[in-house]
């Protein structure tokens, strides 16, 4: 199986409307998002929140991602698995938080953008 190529201008067209909280972050562009850049992201919501409101992540890694180890000839068959990505197109809600000050909240989100290496913007209901 080939890696493949994300078709980074193509909208998705399914999680892209609040479900859960009542502000999110939602991708403005696409890319693989790894299962650390996800958890750093949670962090720095988590540490902005201070306990207070609910958290919802909408991704998930779901993609494995095969690695060769360094000055390895060609041929031997798939690589060892590396790490996990989740595949995200533009329009995508990443997290959605609720019950906590807004201002708070925008703040945690704008946190959570910086750690992610992708454009986002924060939307709400």
């Amino acid at each position: 199986m080939q890696k493949g190529r994300s078709k980074k201008r193509m909208k998705e067209t399914r999680g892209t409307k609040l479900s859960y909280g009542s502000i999110g972050l939602q991708a403005t562009e696409g890319a693989w998002i790894t299962s650390r850049q996800i958890e750093a992201s949670r962090k720095a919501i988590a540490h902005n929140l201070k306990k207070e409101g609910k958290l919802w992540i909408r991704i998930f890694p779901d993609k494995p991602i095969t690695k060769f180890p360094p000055e390895v000839t060609m041929g031997g068959g798939k690589g060892e698995l590396d790490h996990y990505v989740a595949v995200v197109k533009p329009g995508r809600v990443l997290f959605e938080i609720d019950g906590a000050g807004e201002e708070k909240t925008r703040r945690a989100l704008q946190m959570a953008g910086h750690k992610l290496p992708i454009k986002t913007k924060i939307i709400a209901k």
